[in-house]
């Protein structure tokens, strides 16, 4: 028969998890290391970035915000054929590039690119469904969180880009319009004064 004291135990901590890992870690040599990172490396896009962001931050920052944002403008406007529209993936390039470097300025363009892409598609064929409206203003309430905190000296840059976008959403259901416009005057209002 089980003790009260038994019962409330709670139960062993599972064993792994990044405390084992780091010890384990801790014992290897620096050459062992190098060809762990090395395969994390070579293993994902994103371990790639990652690692790359850390040990070339300047040479690397273009070059990889930019393979991101192509793989959002893909979604919307590929260079071959029509665009697909899994905003998922869209949307994952956003994660991933923000995991792989830590940059609250290139998350900031990216969802600022996912948004305008959306819109502009939107604008250039019509209507599309609730699922794709709500991701988008998903993405705007994202960048204005990140506007209204740690990237606020952004907002003058993205600005124009933002105010933009309430002329294209003119007449677009679902209450899009209605949205992106109480979105935009709200980040004005909020954030003129810098």
């Amino acid at each position: 028969m089980l003790s009260m004291t038994d019962k409330t135990k709670s139960p062993a901590k599972k064993p792994g998890g990044w405390s084992a890992v780091r010890q384990e870690l801790a014992t290897w040599s620096k050459p062992a290391l190098l060809a762990l990172i090395k395969d994390l490396y070579a293993v994902s896009d994103v371990g790639r970035d990652l690692v790359s962001s850390q040990c070339q931050p300047g040479e690397s920052g273009e070059a990889t915000l930019e393979k991101y944002r192509v793989k959002i403008v893909d979604q919307f406007f590929p260079s071959r054929g029509f665009g697909k529209l899994k905003l998922g993936e869209a949307r994952k390039a956003v994660r991933d590039y923000r995991k792989a470097t830590g940059s609250l300025p290139g998350t900031a363009e990216l969802l600022m690119t996912y948004v305008e892409n959306g819109v502009k598609f939107t604008h250039d064929f019509g209507g599309v469904d609730e699922r794709f409206y709500n991701s988008l203003e998903s993405a705007l309430n994202e960048l204005a969180g990140l506007l209204r905190g740690a990237a606020r000296q952004l907002y003058p840059e993205l600005q124009d880009r933002l105010s933009r976008l309430k002329p294209m959403t003119s007449g677009i259901g679902w209450g899009f319009h209605d949205f992106i416009k109480d979105a935009v005057d709200t980040l004005e209002k909020d954030l003129r004064d810098g």
